[in-house]
């Protein structure tokens, strides 16, 4: 699906250039590698403070601890998403409230959101699913009428604009992101970052991740070990260079796709959308995917169980039917390879195999 020794071997003299300084340097943890890449990343995304931390999991769960959420409080969010994003509300010691997605975006439908509020909701999770922006305007505006923290999801989701200009993850309150190797701005291992505007929620998520220690020995409250170490920084802080350039080819394929597959099914929306997956439906899924296969070509299914089906959340008490929108998707939903890497005949190859499935 994704191409990453191709990746690696475009960036590799200045990838080994800043490991190398790092191994001469002795710093492996905290060191200056994890502040600068903490620096770049606020002047990308325009915000006013950045957290590296060991994954993106972590980012989110430091979100909500950093929120005083936990026990006794809801955090409504979507059903359809990585399995992450629910689990750092649970493992907060918060209930997760799910709410239905919008068939055309497959973020979480804000219409149907206001609904799920009541005296115990303390936050939205909003998940900006495969890279496509969430509704913000209508998300802030609810989050304020009701005085709700908004975590924002960001973890696919890395460059992402709105007409604004705005980045994914500096609209609400926090925002959390992933640098897991196949994200679009992947590191070499886990890796992930938590950014806001508030100065006290910065200082909070820096007390968090190193232990809940203000000062060496001295721990003001239960933290956790989720340090971004230092070669992962480095080989970070060369792939933001290349950021803007990797979307528009992402943006470039997708379009590509779009218009070629448009007549065979719906394809997704363009706008507010960095692909960090190139998903759509289709009735014959398992057909499509065997058939592919087949060719050499590699698909995959984003996501086949949604969130309130899995074991994990069995003590919520939903059932199947509770989320049809989210159910229906996890049936037909589809993945295509997409990547900077991926070239055109390569591309063209797999959209003549899915218009011969058709056929």
């Amino acid at each position: 699906m994704v191409d990453l020794k191709k990746e690696y071997e475009l960036l590799k003299e200045a990838i080994q250039k800043e490991i190398n300084e790092v191994l001469e340097s002795g710093i492996y943890i905290l060191g200056p590698k994890c502040a600068e890449l903490e620096h770049q990343f606020v002047q990308y995304n325009k915000t006013k403070h950045a957290v590296g931390v060991a994954n993106g999991t972590d980012a989110l769960y430091l979100a909500v601890k950093a929120l005083g959420i936990g026990p006794g409080d809801e955090v409504i969010t979507t059903p359809f998403t990585f399995f992450a994003s629910g689990e750092a509300i649970a493992e907060a010691g918060a209930t997760p409230v799910f709410v239905d997605i919008d068939p055309k975006t497959y973020n979480m439908d804000h219409h149907k959101i206001e609904e799920k509020i009541t005296s115990k909701t303390k936050a939205l999770l909003v998940v900006h699913l495969f890279g496509k922006l969430c509704d913000m305007d209508h998300i802030m505006q609810l989050a304020k009428k009701h005085n709700l923290y908004v975590i924002e999801d960001a973890c696919q989701a890395v460059g992402t604009k709105d007409a604004k200009g705005q980045f994914a993850g500096t609209i609400g309150d926090v925002g959390c992101f992933s640098f897991f190797p196949s994200k679009n701005l992947g590191a070499f291992g886990d890796g992930g970052m938590v950014v806001t505007k508030d100065f006290k929620v910065y200082d909070k998520l820096c007390e968090l991740r190193n232990h809940g220690s203000v000062k060496k020995y001295e721990h003001a409250s239960i933290g956790i070990n989720s340090r971004l170490d230092e070669i992962q920084a480095a080989i970070l802080l060369v792939k933001l260079n290349y950021l803007d350039l990797f979307l528009h080819k992402r943006q470039v394929i997708a379009k590509r796709y779009c218009e070629a597959l448009s007549t065979v099914t719906q394809m997704p929306e363009m706008k507010g959308h960095t692909f960090h997956q190139f998903c759509f439906e289709v009735e014959e899924r398992d057909a499509l995917m065997s058939y592919l296969q087949k060719r050499g070509i590699s698909s995959a299914v984003y996501y086949p169980i949604p969130l309130h089906l899995q074991e994990a959340f069995t003590h919520l008490g939903y059932k199947e039917g509770d989320f049809n929108v989210s159910e229906n998707a996890a049936k037909h939903i589809v993945g295509l390879p997409i990547s900077p890497e991926l070239s055109m005949t390569d591309q063209e190859m797999i959209i003549q195999a899915v218009k011969d499935f058709h056929k």
